[in-house]
């Protein structure tokens, strides 16, 4: 097959997925082109079959905002003329989920299918703005998908769907998160020999990071932790001043944007992951397949990824529970690795041959049907 991952490039779940399942598609022998407007972080050095298209948007006086939607839209187009397409496969609705209607209209022979992440549904998708259209892209698209059975309930609720939405969960590389102890390294971060507690995001208001300061100051009240918080974005400047407000500027370390999060992982005691919302919750689940049990609100995906074996739940707003969970999990060995035993065994669950597998069946399917019509 000929595949075309439309997707963002930058730090987050949907740019993971989409760079995963398209590395694992070339692996496996099908011809994969990535269009975005920069090379996804996750695709860094040569793979065989796969090839990256950068989409140029136009920057005339006259555009206030640039054309992104009909840049990408003729770039899909281009590739399908040549023959390069069978499946445009857009991950998150707004704005490729557009882009690849549009593409469809000129070159009707290609199949569209539209992943659905969450925040393109849960926040962008409740801006009324966009609620139309949202629609009107996933009703037109050849097939569906969705990453938890949360996400395809929310989107049934807030929009005008009417058709089909398989769920294909999020998935993790047994291989390459695997937990591989590194004392050396742990000393760096905890030289008292310190608990280490670890929150990746994107550190976006949704993640809640001061409320893992918050967390952590509690903890510390009972057990000495030091707390690795690894990503960038718009919210590191506030929980920079709410370390210093708490006076944790030495227990609370920031480790930047990181590609590789293995070794950071392999050296965790727990992942704490406090969310307003989570359409799956991918950071949880690697973490998990590095034997890193998890403490996280119960919302959206997350309880369909972490479950009584592999960490705890509370409610948004419970940060003492959250607190007294970890103090627990953490505070006697014996405890921390049936946990972290139990979260290993639970990534398993969502292991990326079988995903793959998954998806590998459902670009068939929609070929298919669509071929057959």
């Amino acid at each position: 097959m000929r595949i075309a991952v439309v997707c963002y490039p930058s730090y987050g779940g949907s740019g993971v997925v989409a760079s995963e399942l398209g590395k694992a598609m070339a692996a496996r022998g099908h011809q994969v082109h990535f269009v975005s407007y920069e090379l996804p972080f996750r695709l860094r050095g040569y793979q065989h079959a796969i090839i990256f298209h950068q989409v140029e948007v136009p920057t005339y006086p006259l555009f206030k905002y640039p054309p992104y939607v009909l840049a990408l839209t003729n770039k899909l187009v281009e590739l399908a003329r040549y023959g390069c397409l069978d499946i445009i496969h857009a991950h998150y609705a707004i704005p490729h989920a557009v882009s690849s209607y549009l593409a469809k209209q000129l070159v009707p022979e290609v199949v569209t299918i539209t992943t659905l992440h969450g925040t393109d549904i849960t926040l962008v998708g409740s801006d009324p703005s966009f609620s139309e259209i949202i629609s009107f892209a996933i009703n037109r698209s050849d097939g569906v998908t969705a990453v938890s059975r949360s996400l395809r309930a929310e989107t049934y609720r807030r929009f005008t769907v009417h058709r089909p939405i398989r769920v294909i969960p999020n998935f993790v590389d047994l291989q390459a998160y695997r937990r591989r102890p590194n004392p050396e390294l742990r000393r760096c971060f905890a030289p008292g020999g310190e608990k280490i507690v670890i929150h990746v995001s994107n550190f976006r208001p949704v993640k809640r990071v001061l409320a893992v300061v918050e967390i952590v100051a509690q903890i510390r009240e009972y057990l000495p932790v030091r707390l690795l918080l690894v990503g960038d974005g718009p919210d590191v400047p506030a929980a920079r001043r709410r370390t210093r407000e708490l006076g944790l500027e030495e227990a609370v370390l920031f480790v930047g944007r990181q590609d590789d999060l293995v070794p950071l992982l392999s050296v965790a005691d727990l992942f704490l992951l406090p969310s307003a919302q989570e359409s799956f919750g991918l950071a949880a689940l690697e973490a998990m397949a590095c034997g890193v049990p998890v403490v996280a609100s119960r919302v959206g995906g997350l309880p369909e990824v972490v479950d009584e074996h592999s960490g705890r739940l509370h409610e948004v707003e419970d940060l003492e529970g959250m607190a007294r969970s970890a103090v627990q999990i953490m505070s006697e060995q014996g405890v921390w690795e049936d946990y972290s035993e139990g979260a290993r065994r639970r990534a398993e669950q969502f292991d990326a041959q079988r995903l793959v597998d998954a998806y590998e069946e459902f670009y068939r399917e929609i070929l298919a049907s669509r071929r057959g019509a």
